[in-house]
């Protein structure tokens, strides 16, 4: 059984795509300090928190089922210590909470929650919701999310996965203080590295044993890429399946291609959400300092810095607009050329890739097909063939 497990349970545009990668890419240097981070595919754990919440997920959720348990099994068999992360932990309820701890055996475990000043969160925060196809204005979100009734869908998941000392009150609530760990995001301008070793200094990891994977990016966009997917999100409304808008929009769209786009203005908050979000941050701040958790970093570094120009993206530039849409049809039109041609011209590589991965998903080799996972990610046409493998192995 475990000795040690540390929950990472959020919050959200914290780093954490950054660490889960890290440690999803690096198995050997966690085996070889008797730690594990347990995933045969690197959204094994947002399937097993999905599942521990039974939370609806357009239409991933169908893939979740049994994944906590599976999970928390994996776990339990694990002589040494085990890592378990992902942002949206952060939403559950008492009663999850006491379902994931009671699942973890006589491990002791240990709280992990990372948190970045409010200013930075909620432009974040509104992003993503874009990026999972809503629709609502800037204007909108800062409304319900300063409503104090919270009464709305969207106001509810906001502090559900954001209010830091509420999700320490439900994930921490009878683990000692010394058990709970909280990492604050470095300021910008700072060292590229610094949030990964402040998380190893958590886990009690070697950092020298870890080499560096192509980051798994969860990019910001700026004020006029925002306002275009917003917009396009209305056109496809009703019209684009899930899946298709997960690989077309979210991945190629904005993580591939948009987000390259650095000159763009930067998505803040205007001069008066600025103000609310700096007292409630102090507030926070203050009451976090007085409960004795093992902070790593600074709590300053959760109080907002200065107020930076202001630039509404319910009201772009429309000329800006324009050239992202440009830009967004040029790469949309090359994709499509180049998955044509690729579906034409390497079907015989395919059906080679099908009986390749035949081959390993029946090995019991577990570092055999947490390879195969790690190729179908980088290779487009790996990830093609692996595809076409399991639809066929679910009939």
């Amino acid at each position: 059984m475990a000795e040690r497990v540390f929950l990472h349970v959020g919050t959200p545009k914290t780093g954490t795509s950054f660490v889960q990668e890290r440690l999803f890419q690096n198995p050997d240097a966690l085996a070889a300090q008797d730690y594990l981070y347990p995933a045969e595919r690197f959204d094994e754990q947002f399937l097993a928190a999905l599942d521990l919440m039974q939370l609806t997920w357009g239409g991933l959720e169908r893939e979740a089922v049994g994944a906590w348990d599976r999970l928390a099994e994996q776990v339990r068999r694990h002589h040494g210590t085990a890592i378990i992360s992902h942002e949206i932990f952060g939403f559950a309820s008492p009663e999850h909470v006491a379902r994931a701890m009671a699942s973890l055996g006589d491990a002791e475990v240990h709280v992990v929650v990372s948190a970045r000043d409010l200013v930075r969160q909620i432009p974040a925060e509104w992003q993503e919701n874009l990026k999972h196809r809503r629709q609502l204005t800037y204007a909108t979100f800062l409304q319900r999310i300063q409503d104090p009734a919270r009464g709305t869908r969207i106001a509810s998941w906001f502090w559900g996965v954001q209010e830091v000392p509420e999700v320490l009150n439900r994930w921490a609530a009878d683990l000692p203080a010394q058990q709970v760990h909280l990492v604050t995001v470095p300021p910008k301008g700072a060292p590229p590295e610094l949030l990964w070793e402040r998380f190893v200094e958590v886990f009690g990891l070697r950092v020298g044993d870890f080499h560096i994977p192509a980051e798994r990016a969860n990019p910001s966009l700026g004020v006029p890429e925002t306002a275009m997917i917003r917009r396009l999100n209305e056109q496809l409304a009703d019209v684009l399946p899930n899946h298709d808008y997960r690989r077309f929009v979210r991945e190629f769209l904005v993580h591939q291609t948009l987000s390259k786009r650095s000159s763009s203005a930067r998505l803040g908050v205007p001069p008066e959400v600025y103000a609310w979000a700096y007292d409630l941050s102090r507030s926070w701040v203050a009451e976090l300092a007085q409960r004795g958790y093992r902070v790593v970093g600074s709590l300053d570094e959760l109080i907002p810095g200065p107020a930076g120009p202001w630039s509404d993206p319910d009201q772009p530039e429309e000329a800006e607009v324009a050239d992202v849409a440009i830009t967004a049809l040029a790469a949309m039109i090359r994709e499509v050329a180049e998955t044509h041609g690729a579906g034409r011209a390497g079907a015989t590589r395919v059906r080679e890739l099908e009986d390749a991965i035949a081959r390993i998903e029946r090995a019991p080799d577990y570092r055999l097909k947490r390879r195969l996972v790690r190729i179908g990610e980088q290779n487009r046409l790996a990830r093609l063939g692996l595809r076409a493998y399991r639809r066929a192995f679910r009939r």
